[in-house]
């Protein structure tokens, strides 16, 4: 494989359907923080691209060193990422229920929240491993660096569009944005298990 046009647009292609879960969930974030500023748009953002960006170098890795264990662990995934997206979009869920989500429009988001939403999220970006396990240590990494940079445009658009939503469902967002969660768990779940 070699750095040409082909190589840029498919790695493209492939961190536009990689972050599309990501989107979702900055879409929710966005709706439960209408108020949120620039710099915390921009953190979120980078966290989720660090992650997609992270999670198919680490899957590449893993192929060429840990295979057998890779795949035995594998199976695992969608279960990991629908109990941290069912947990999540839970809470979210029971926070506003309880009222906890009217004085404090978005700074419930703890960073320890967005990490697990940024695992959960990129953790089926594992298995782009085996599609790029023919490139090599370079061309994986330039790999890794394009899906980072798309999912961080892709998730920074997505908080946008959520704050613009939030302010017109105001109390409602945190239920939408913990389905949103929840419904995206089941999805990569199913996904993972080849039904859908």
């Amino acid at each position: 494989m070699q750095l040409d046009f082909l190589f840029i647009f498919n790695s493209i292609l492939l961190g536009v359907g990689l972050a599309m879960d990501a989107f979702s969930v900055s879409l929710a974030n966005g709706m439960n923080d209408p108020e949120m500023k620039s710099p915390t748009m921009a953190k979120i953002a980078g966290v989720f691209s660090a992650f997609q960006g992270f999670m198919p170098f680490l899957g590449w890795v893993l192929v060429h060193t840990l295979l057998e264990y890779f795949t035995a662990f594998e199976k695992f995934i969608p279960w990991i990422a629908l109990i941290l997206l069912c947990y999540i979009g839970g809470k979210m869920i029971m926070d506003a229920r309880s009222g906890e989500d009217d004085d404090q429009s978005g700074e419930d988001l703890t960073i320890s929240t967005l990490l697990l939403q940024g695992v959960a999220t990129s953790i089926d970006a594992l298995s782009v491993g085996f599609t790029i396990s023919e490139y090599g240590l370079v061309m994986a990494l330039i790999c890794a660096a394009i899906i980072a940079f798309v999912t961080f445009f892709i998730c920074y658009g997505g908080l946008y569009v959520g704050k613009k939503f939030g302010n017109a469902l105001a109390g409602k967002a945190a239920y939408l944005g913990g389905g949103i969660l929840i419904f995206i768990g089941f999805e990569i779940f199913l996904k993972g298990l080849g039904i859908l």
